[in-house]
């Protein structure tokens, strides 16, 4: 194994490079919770595994260069980008719990959330959560690492991306409009459901003052959301499932159209 990594170091060099910039930004693996050490090994195993199938000549570089160090900058920015836009897949679903958690009487119980780390509402925790299981249900990681890693290495590199960057920025703005609308598509059932409630109630109190209905408003509105989301939750992890589907066909279809062959 050694021998084959320092007969080849500047190909593994490179391929390590991209797939550590993937790991540092993708969730889960990005943790604190997942060593540096760990992080490290994960790259180096997986750039062994994928070096066979990806030649050198693609770069066309002399490895002793300073075109080279551009080029190691380059495939850093690649695995930053890949890992971006499986992050954008879950904050859709921490941005759909952000929707209703305010109305549902939950907004000042923002927490520190180590998948996204930033601070999330705690239905943006939960959601990300269920996300990350069914991530790793539907073997998310195996299609990243085993086919999306080494189909990047047979479709581009960052020649390629700067020739058709008008394709990249074209994808991850899709990409991001997608992350909004999928995040109000979950979110749109529980949000009319409370806003309905939240008009209800103020117009039983003001048929009916001595009933004093706004105080009892807040734990109405907690339980009616918790019973939402006990009744729409196989629907919503259908749709999670289908989100993670659709968002690796688009990375397929964005590797066959900046491939080569495509761009030739």
């Amino acid at each position: 194994m050694l021998d084959q990594i320092a007969a080849h170091a500047p190909l593994y060099f490179l391929i390590a490079v991209r797939i550590f910039a993937m790991i540092l930004t993708v969730p889960l693996l990005s943790t604190n919770a997942v060593s540096r050490v760990a992080k490290v090994a994960l790259a180096g195993y997986t750039a062994y595994l994928i070096m066979p199938h990806v030649s050198y000549t693609s770069w066309n570089v002399d490895p002793y260069s300073f075109d080279y160090l551009l080029l190691i900058v380059g495939e850093g920015l690649i695995g930053i980008i890949t890992g971006f836009y499986v992050s954008m897949l879950f904050a859709a679903f921490s941005s759909a719990g952000q929707f209703f958690t305010y109305q549902m009487g939950f907004g000042a119980s923002e927490v520190y959330d180590t998948l996204s780390q930033v601070e999330n509402p705690l239905m943006g925790q939960y959601l990300n959560l269920i996300a990350m299981l069914l991530f790793l249900k539907v073997g998310g990681f195996q299609k990243l690492f085993v086919s999306g890693v080494s189909h990047s290495f047979e479709s581009f590199n960052c020649f390629i991306m700067l020739s058709t960057k008008d394709t990249f920025i074209k994808f991850l703005l899709s990409g991001l409009s997608k992350l909004f609308f999928d995040a109000m598509m979950i979110a749109l059932p529980i949000i009319g459901t409370l806003f309905l409630i939240s008009v209800s109630t103020g117009l039983l109190s003001k048929a009916a003052p001595q009933m004093n209905l706004l105080s009892e408003g807040l734990p109405i509105t907690i339980l009616c959301a918790f019973f939402l989301l006990t009744a729409l939750l196989p629907t919503m992890c259908d749709y999670f499932e289908r989100c993670f589907t659709a968002a690796f066909v688009r990375l397929e279809d964005l590797f066959a159209a900046i491939s080569p062959q495509a761009v030739m």
